[in-house]
């Protein structure tokens, strides 16, 4: 069972910045990759940033330069910066973790947040 629990959204003026914060119930499953989606009204989710299992952090080419993923290990928490916000990121934003439930065979499920809001106004 893995619980993801998300905060920071809100209402910011262009330019602004918010930090969302996701943190992760305790588990003993292995968490393959953990990151943020966000999706605005009328389109379809998409990525933002996500730590993969490989160890490296990818970014949408629409936020990178200005958003940064980082986390804490010791907190079961990883966090999203987002500077110089646009209205165009708009959205309800979720964090995702891919768990990985057994290996052989290999399966693996993900679990969402229950999202939270940002609203950039111009």
């Amino acid at each position: 069972q893995v619980q993801l629990v998300e905060s920071g959204g809100g209402l910011v003026q262009a330019g602004g910045s918010l930090r969302l914060s996701c943190t992760a119930s305790a588990t003993s499953f292995s968490v393959n990759a953990m990151g943020w989606y966000r999706q605005a009204p009328g389109k379809q989710r998409e990525l933002v940033a996500t730590f993969t299992s490989g160890g490296y952090t990818v970014y949408a080419d629409s936020v990178r330069g200005r958003f940064t993923l980082s986390r804490d290990n010791a907190k079961n928490t990883v966090y999203l910066q987002m500077n110089s916000l646009k209205p165009e990121d708009t959205a309800d934003y979720y964090c995702k973790a891919v768990v990985v439930l057994t290996t052989n065979p290999w399966r693996t499920r993900d679990y969402w947040g229950q999202g939270t809001q940002v609203t950039v106004s111009s």
